[in-house]
C-alpha cells in the first residue's frame, strides 16, 4: 500500500563541530529544529553528541536523549554506525587509511580494531531498542573492493570467498539486531563490497537471506555509477528501511568519466551536490518510495564541494518537505464510481449463470 514518508530528517555527521550550535546534542537539535527539521539521525561515533556505550546500557540516558530531541520538536530517526561498520571488514590495502576511524588504542592492530568495530555495531542494536527505533544505518566494509575492476584477472572463487567471509562477519551482528527488533540498513556505496543491487544480492544470498539485512537507499551513489536508481526502488523496495536524500551530478568530458581522473571533489566529473543542485530526479524518487509503501524517514545527508553546509541544510529541509507526497485515501475518479453489483458485472461481461 502507498505510504506517506516522514520528514524532513537531518543526518548530523557533517554538521557536528566544536563550536556552538554544533557542539552538543541539545544545541544542534535546537539549530536543526529552527530550520524546519522534524527528526535527526545520530552519528554514534561522535561523543560530542552521543555516548553509544552508555546508550546501550542505560534506559535513563536514552530517555534523556529522546527528551532533548522532543524538547525541540524532534525525534531520533536512526542511529548511524557508518564508520564502525566500515571497520568490520577492511582489506589490508586500506589498513592504515581506515585506522583513523578507530580509537588510538587499536590502531595498527587489525584484529583488535575489527573486534572493537563489531562491538560498536552491536551496542548500536541495543541502543536502538532502548530508543524505540526500527532501523539503524551502516556500511558493510570491504574485502573485495580493490578487485572491483577485473584487472588483473580475478582468481577463480575470489568473489565468492569474499562475500562468504563478509557474511560470516555480519551474520552474528544481524542476529543481535534481530534480538533487539531492529533492521540494519546498509548504505550501498562505492568503497564497500555492497555498492549496487547485484552486490547486495550476493551479500544477501551469502547471509542466508537474513531478514534484518536491509538497505539505506541513497540515489546519489547510483547516479554516479550510471545505475537506474528509480528502477532500483521497484526491485528492492521490500528491503529499503532507510533513505538518505543526497544529490549528485555527472558531467563527463573528453578528459573524465565516472572515475574522474583521481581528481579531488571540486574537479571531478562525478561529484556530490547540495540537495536540489544536482541531477537526481527526486520527484521520481519520492513518488516511487511512496508508491511502494515506504513510510519511514527522508533524511538529508548533506555533501557538496561548493555550497556552504548551513545553506545546504536550510535549503534541504524545505526541499524534502516540498517533495513528500501525502498519499491519497481514495481514487481520483471515485466521483464517477458506483456501488458493487455482481449481477451487473455479469451482464457487462456477457456471463449467463442461469
Amino acid at each position: 500500500m502507498p505510504a506517506t514518508l516522514k520528514g524532513p530528517g537531518l543526518f548530523l555527521a557533517q554538521f557536528a563541530g566544536d563550536a556552538a550550535p554544533f557542539d552538543t546534542f541539545d544545541n544542534i537539535c535546537r539549530w536543526a529544529a529552527g530550520l524546519g527539521y522534524k527528526g535527526v539521525q545520530i552519528p554514534t561515533w561522535d561523543r560530542r553528541l552521543f555516548d553509544l556505550a552508555r546508550a546501550a546500557e542505560s534506559q535513563a540516558y536514552c530517555d534523556e536523549v529522546a527528551g532533548t530531541a522532543a524538547a525541540h520538536g524532534l525525534v531520533v530517526t536512526e542511529l548511524s554506525t557508518h564508520l564502525q561498520g566500515q571497520l568490520v571488514a577492511v582489506n589490508p590495502a586500506y589498513d592504515e587509511a581506515f585506522d583513523a576511524f578507530a580509537p588510538e588504542a587499536v590502531r595498527g592492530r587489525p584484529a583488535e580494531r575489527q573486534a572493537w568495530a563489531v562491538e560498536q555495531v552491536r551496542l548500536a542494536a541495543r541502543a536502538s531498542r532502548r530508543l524505540g527505533l526500527a532501523a539503524s544505518v551502516s556500511f558493510t566494509g570491504a574485502l573485495l573492493w580493490p578487485f572491483a575492476y577485473p584487472w588483473p584477472q580475478r582468481p577463480a572463487g575470489l568473489v565468492e570467498a569474499g562475500f562468504a567471509e563478509l557474511a560470516r562477519r555480519w551474520r552474528p551482528i544481524l542476529d543481535a539486531y534481530d534480538e533487539n527488533g531492529c533492521d540494519l540498513a546498509f548504505e550501498l556505496h562505492p568503497g564497500e563490497d555492497v555498492f549496487d543491487g547485484d552486490s547486495f544480492e550476493q551479500f544477501l544470498d551469502a547471509a542466508g537471506g537474513h531478514r534484518r539485512l536491509a538497505i539505506n537507499y541513497d540515489p546519489s551513489h547510483f547516479l554516479l555509477q550510471g545505475l537506474d536508481y528509480l528502477g532500483f526502488i521497484d526491485i528492492y523496495h521490500a528491503r529499503i528501511r532507510a533513505f538518505h536524500a543526497k544529490d549528485a551530478e555527472f558531467n563527463p568530458t573528453g578528459r573524465q568519466g565516472f572515475y574522474s581522473g583521481l581528481r579531488p571533489w571540486l574537479g571531478r566529473a562525478a561529484r556530490f551536490r547540495s540537495l536540489g543542485d544536482g541531477q537526481v530526479d527526486f520527484g521520481g524518487v519520492f513518488s516511487r518510495l511512496a508508491q511502494h509503501g515506504y513510510g519511514s524517514w527522508a533524511v538529508l545527508e548533506w555533501e557538496c564541494c561548493l555550497k556552504h553546509p548551513e545553506d545546504g541544510a536550510r535549503e534541504g529541509a524545505r526541499f524534502i518537505a516540498d517533495h513528500i507526497i501525502r498519499v491519497t485515501e481514495r481514487a481520483f475518479d471515485d466521483f464517477a464510481g458506483s456501488a458493487p453489483d455482481a449481477a451487473r458485472n455479469d451482464r457487462l461481461l456477457g456471463i449467463d449463470r442461469g
